[in-house]
């Protein structure tokens, strides 16, 4: 097009222009925002006279004026299923998708840190999912596979989640997970950890467990249980560190628990109370321990919503074990859960008992903030407990709403002569 035929388009544009403008302002409502006919456009004589400038001012018309805007409708694949994939899936797993999909997945692989296992890479999925889609009161079901691989030969592999059962009477817990740790190791009492300087060891274990729940009354569960671990030392720089325990044992148990729950959601509660007594026992001819060992566990949580997006939780714990238990039954301080910033194993014996507090803020979009503080210690019976042997912990949390209700946790604890990171799923009580 040569530079007069450019020169007189330009010029229809803005008459054109001029025109849409007078008549929307004339009519003032929104029936008046229709496609100008180009008859109505008064043209120059330079201009009508020309066909083609004539024609290009037809489509310039219909360009400028018969567009009609639409809401955005996500694409759609083949099968009639919402489309986005994974990027869709990963930036808005925080809605609840359940009633719309059969399983709502997603997917982050992160850079990752412990005082355990060093520099590191993880992955981790969560997907939630309903089996009974008509009931909206029935929280959504939940799994979730993670896996961590680290400079210092630390590797984790696990599956875990809980599933609601139609008519919302019963439930099930469960986790599957296989580690190999390359630790400091300094005995497995408490005395021994205070006066041993550390060893290396490396640790490999394999957990398989199962809790199932039957609701009698409201609140009110009755559960079975079953616990299967395979825990050996492959490696250890002094085997004296074990007191004469095995070097490897494998160890299945069976239990019943009662518990009263009100929790609205477990993996992150925000109201409500748990309280759970639960009992294992593991039959001397169900592992090689030589002999029947016991394990009693009780919790009492209690979560209080305060002003707009804050919770106060409050988390009370015990584990109790047969006296002289296989080290592979002993507790430790530190990990993902309670007294967190420790070292795991820095200091391990019989028995827990700890103490813990939370403020849980969300602060905006799926971001929130955390502050925790608490006791704890690992002590080989209650008669021989002393009180120096009490461990403290504090620290700040951050939280990132990886699916709906399951945050992506990052927290950073310290305590005597320690601190350390965690990264996690779900809240730690």
């Amino acid at each position: 097009m040569g530079s007069r035929r450019r020169g007189q388009v330009v010029l229809l544009l803005f008459l054109s222009l001029d025109l849409f403008c007078f008549s929307s302002l004339r009519a003032g409502k929104p029936d008046s925002l229709r496609s100008i006919p180009v008859e109505a456009v008064v043209l120059p004589d330079t201009l009508a006279s020309d066909s083609a400038v004539r024609e290009e001012g037809k489509v310039w018309s219909n360009v400028l004026f018969d567009v009609k805007v639409k809401p955005y409708v996500p694409k759609k694949k083949k099968n009639g299923k919402e489309g986005g994939g994974f990027l869709r899936h990963t930036f808005g797993g925080h809605i609840d998708r359940t009633f719309e999909q059969a399983f709502d997945y997603s997917i982050v692989l992160v850079p990752s840190f412990s005082r355990e296992g060093s520099v590191g890479i993880g992955g981790m999925g969560a997907a939630l999912f309903r089996l009974d889609r008509k009931d909206s009161l029935m929280p959504p079901s939940d799994i979730s596979l993670s896996g961590n691989a680290s400079i210092k030969g630390f590797f984790y592999a696990g599956l875990l989640g809980n599933m609601y059962f139609p008519g919302r009477k019963s439930r099930l817990n469960y986790e599957i997970s296989f580690s190999q740790r390359v630790l400091n190791f300094w005995g497995i009492n408490y005395d021994s950890c205070l006066v041993r300087p550390a060893v290396f060891y490396t640790r490999w274990n394999v957990k398989a467990a199962a809790f199932y729940d039957y609701q009698v009354l409201k609140g009110f569960y009755l559960g079975a249980a079953v616990d299967f671990s395979y825990n050996s030392a492959v490696k250890i720089d002094d085997i004296s560190y074990l007191d004469g325990q095995k070097r490897s044992y494998t160890l299945t148990g069976i239990g019943l628990s009662l518990q009263y729950d009100t929790r609205d959601f477990i993996k992150t509660p925000t109201r409500g109370m748990n309280f759970l007594l639960r009992q294992m026992i593991y039959p001397e001819f169900m592992g090689n321990a030589g002999r029947t060992l016991w394990r009693t566990t009780f919790t009492a949580n209690y979560y209080q919503r305060l002003w707009d997006g804050a919770v106060l939780a409050f988390d009370l714990y015990a584990e109790i074990n047969s006296e002289n238990a296989p080290w592979a039954l002993r507790e430790e301080a530190g990990g993902q859960y309670r007294l967190r910033g420790y070292y795991r194993g820095r200091y391990m014996d019989n028995n827990l008992a700890s103490f813990q507090v939370e403020l849980r803020q969300k602060l905006f979009w799926r971001v929130g903030v955390a502050v925790f503080g608490g006791l704890g210690s690992v002590f080989p019976s209650f008669k021989e407990w002393r009180a120096d042997q009490l461990l403290f912990t504090a620290g700040l949390g951050l939280r990132v709403e990886f699916k709906h209700n399951v945050n992506l946790r990052v927290d950073y604890g310290f305590g005597r002569g320690t601190s350390g990171f965690v990264l996690s799923l779900g809240e730690s009580f």
